[in-house]
């Protein structure tokens, strides 16, 4: 209670954080343990990330597997890079509270908070962008180490396929790996534009957050995409 008076967070206020929260690790469990049991989009294209080493294997010339993860890298480094601007910005803002303040307050259907209220409103998204970053940057290396296990891979023989198998195995892990921090950042700007909305009114920040979360769960369990990437024979409509 006296952390709450101290900080003029209102119950509302603070009831929409942890549910904000509580939605967000609750997702990332849910869809953790989810996707071992039903397709998902991960568990879909760690399939074909091992198909593809696989393959990769069994080729002398790899230029195509070292420009397929070249590309790969580049997304996760435009996201890191964009975050990095993202945090200027917000630490930049910090510095411009009131005014910030202000200009919020002149909003419609906005909740008058207090100074103090919204530094701790950004200092949430900094933090979110700051976990982001992160994500992004050890994607970055894992798909750096896979660049040098492609490099490292001898050819397999066709008489002897099974003795390169620990080494398919560990390049289809580390891929994978890459794939989940990329997806764990990707969800942090998902979740960063709910956060956004307590801003404006907590129960925005409410509904936005379980927004999200359905538009996370719908893309990765319900998606044309995946259906294209499940089904043998398909001919998907050009939508994602």
């Amino acid at each position: 209670m006296r952390l709450l008076t101290e900080f003029n967070i209102t119950w509302i206020d603070f009831f929409a954080l942890v549910f904000y929260f509580v939605m967000w690790t609750g997702y990332v469990m849910f869809a953790a343990r989810r996707g071992k049991t039903v397709p998902s989009l991960h568990s879909t294209m760690d399939r074909f990330r091992r198909e593809w080493m696989v393959r990769m294997i069994d080729r002398d010339n790899r230029m195509v597997d070292v420009n397929v993860i070249r590309n790969i890298t580049r997304s996760s480094q435009f996201f890191a890079s964009t975050t990095m601007l993202v945090l200027g910005a917000l630490i930049a803002l910090m510095g411009y509270v009131q005014q910030a303040l202000d200009v919020v307050s002149g909003l419609p259907f906005t909740v008058q908070g207090s100074q103090r209220l919204l530094e701790i409103k950004i200092l949430l998204l900094v933090l979110i962008f700051v976990y982001a970053f992160f994500k992004f940057s050890w994607a970055i290396r894992q798909l750096n180490f896979c660049s040098i296990l492609v490099g490292a891979a001898p050819r397999q023989p066709k008489e002897n396929p099974e003795q390169y198998a620990s080494h398919i195995n560990r390049l289809a892990c580390i891929t994978g790996y890459a794939g989940v921090n990329y997806n764990s950042g990707l969800r942090a700007y998902y979740f960063a534009l709910a956060a956004m909305a307590w801003f404006l009114h907590p129960w925005l920040m409410i509904a936005a957050t379980a927004w999200v979360v359905y538009v996370l769960h719908h893309r990765e369990f319900r998606s044309r995409t995946l259906r294209a990437l499940v089904e043998e024979d398909t001919s998907p409509t050009p939508r994602s």
